[in-house]
């Protein structure tokens, strides 16, 4: 069966963009502990991988920077407010990607319709994060095809940065919805 979405030019700039606004943001805010409300301190920076993206006939990894505290009072690790979902190892704005392409397209099909978009993942990790999805997530129709509201709010942000401009931390988090408060979870850390 043919795909009946198109992949429209504009779209294969945009998104593309969006995560090249993001490379190398530090997120660095939380004001204290999530587990005991204590006093924090500044413990490390962690790179983490927030997506790939095709640069014609290469590879790009974007990252990003998350800051990580140790409460004064439990001493756990803990992660600064950040664009991912607990338990992922890509940007929440990929993920969504993956969750709203494999709602309407076969997994190896979302897979496709991403790199064509120039976007990187397998379509083993689009199928994983498809069947893990347990939230809904919010999409709207750009030139006929859905796309997640937190991609389409990040493009309004990158449009307004301008050119080789990085986005603000505060204002990627609001897009993406605090991701990493999904669940209830905290992003706690070993030591």
């Amino acid at each position: 069966m043919k795909n009946k979405y198109r992949i429209l030019p504009i779209l294969a700039d945009l998104i593309p963009a969006i995560f090249y606004a993001c490379d190398g943001i530090l997120f660095d805010s939380l004001t204290s502990c999530p587990h005991c409300r204590g006093g924090i301190a500044d413990y490390d920076v962690k790179t983490k991988h927030f997506a790939v993206v095709a640069d014609g006939s290469s590879t790009k990894t974007i990252t990003v920077r998350v800051k990580r505290f140790q409460c004064r009072e439990c001493h756990a690790v803990v992660y600064a407010h950040q664009p991912f979902y607990p338990e992922t190892r890509i940007g929440s704005p990929v993920v969504d990607l993956c969750i709203t392409f494999a709602s309407i397209m076969p997994y190896s099909s979302a897979s496709t319709f991403l790199y064509k978009i120039g976007i990187i993942v397998d379509r083993w990790s689009v199928r994983n994060y498809a069947m893990k999805n347990t939230q809904s997530i919010a999409t709207t129709g750009v030139y006929g095809i859905p796309l997640p509201v937190s991609i389409v709010t990040l493009a309004a942000l990158t449009t307004d940065a301008g050119e080789d401009s990085r986005l603000n931390p505060s204002d990627v988090l609001s897009a993406c919805g605090y991701p990493s408060l999904k669940k209830g979870e905290c992003n706690r850390t070993a030591r």
